[in-house]
């Protein structure tokens, strides 16, 4: 009975645990977490780190690490990347880490259009920490029993997951789908015979730059509104994400908004808003080092439960002067937030 009970108990949450991947407010920070079709999307070297803690008010809370760089090699029209994410989620240690190499490869449709699909294949270790379990006969008074392990036959899992994307742009505007999980991996710690599926994630994600400051030769006093929209579904679970970025150089603010109201409800008389999300990021003047902050402020029904979510993210760029003016236009020109 003890072990049938630690088994329900474990697959109950590692069910809702891989519901969704984890997610960043500032998902252009992290453009190849999104898309791979991102890969090399910079004028030659870039750095990103993302640092996302989801509801900490909640025990256990959810938090989300992210490395990634990429290179733009133009000589060859390709973009090369590598990336490493880290999820720890729930009080007993459940973390999924993920080391994947990119890539992608850019055609050139006219002067100022391109198109860029890209590949993503990683593989992903999940696991969960036995000594910060609590088991029945470890409650009883006087007892000296061990858990019991053996309701769990993998300590660790690993498994391969491989996604794919696009990504068509121009001087003003970007637009591109991405399917994650293509092989739908099981992620089951339960042993042989036990399935736990990853499911696919469709992602699509677009926007539109406003250019208020007219042609720009010194980037310093660049003032620009850039707009995005972002939906993503995996599963039964599905979200939306609208907003935009207002561009005074060297600071950025920004303001998002969560949810699918009017197509869905949680239930009769509570349309499904989840957060407003704000803002605010300083590029310093030579414009290869980026810091941005955001905070989720909750609006659903567990509002007053949550605390919301923290989220900071760091990109450097670095490109010879030589490849800044040969690349300049083949960067993407979408929210760097």
């Amino acid at each position: 009975m003890k072990k049938l009970s630690l088994i329900a108990f474990i697959f109950l949450f590692a069910s809702a645990a891989i519901a969704q991947d984890m997610q960043f407010t500032q998902f252009y920070a992290a453009p190849m977490y999104i898309n791979p079709g991102f890969t090399g999307s910079t004028i030659e070297h870039r750095v990103a780190m993302n640092y996302r803690h989801q509801w900490p008010n909640v025990p256990g809370a959810f938090e989300a690490y992210h490395f990634a760089y990429d290179y733009n090699a133009s000589e060859i029209n390709s973009g090369f990347g590598l990336i490493f994410n880290r999820e720890e989620a729930g009080s007993f240690g459940l973390t999924t880490n993920l080391v994947a190499l990119s890539y992608a490869y850019r055609f050139r449709v006219k002067r100022k259009l391109f198109i860029q699909p890209g590949l993503k294949m990683g593989y992903a270790f999940r696991g969960i920490d036995y000594s910060r379990l609590t088991f029945n006969d470890q409650l009883e008074s006087g007892s000296n029993l061990t858990a019991d392990e053996d309701a769990f036959r993998n300590e660790t899992v690993s498994y391969p997951d491989i996604s794919t994307g696009a990504l068509v742009y121009g001087e003003f505007f970007w637009a591109g789908f991405s399917i994650n999980h293509l092989n739908r991996p099981n992620q089951t710690l339960l042993g042989d015979g036990n399935l736990s599926e990853l499911p696919m994630k469709y992602s699509v994600h677009a926007g539109y730059k406003f250019q208020l400051s007219g042609p720009i030769k010194k980037r310093l006093s660049a003032k620009e509104i850039m707009t995005a929209i972002h939906y993503k579904s995996q599963g039964l679970f599905d979200q939306f994400d609208i907003g935009a970025y207002y561009n005074h150089a060297p600071f950025v603010f920004g303001l998002w908004y969560r949810g699918i109201p009017g197509f869905k409800a949680y239930e009769t008389g509570f349309q499904n808003n989840d957060a407003l999300s704000f803002l605010v990021g300083y590029t310093i003047p030579d414009r290869n080092f980026r810091v941005g902050y955001s905070y989720d402020a909750t609006i659903s029904r567990l509002a007053a439960n949550t605390g919301g979510a923290h989220e900071l993210s760091i990109v450097y760029e670095v490109a010879s002067k030589k490849q800044k003016r040969r690349n300049r236009r083949f960067t993407v020109p979408c929210a760097k937030f």
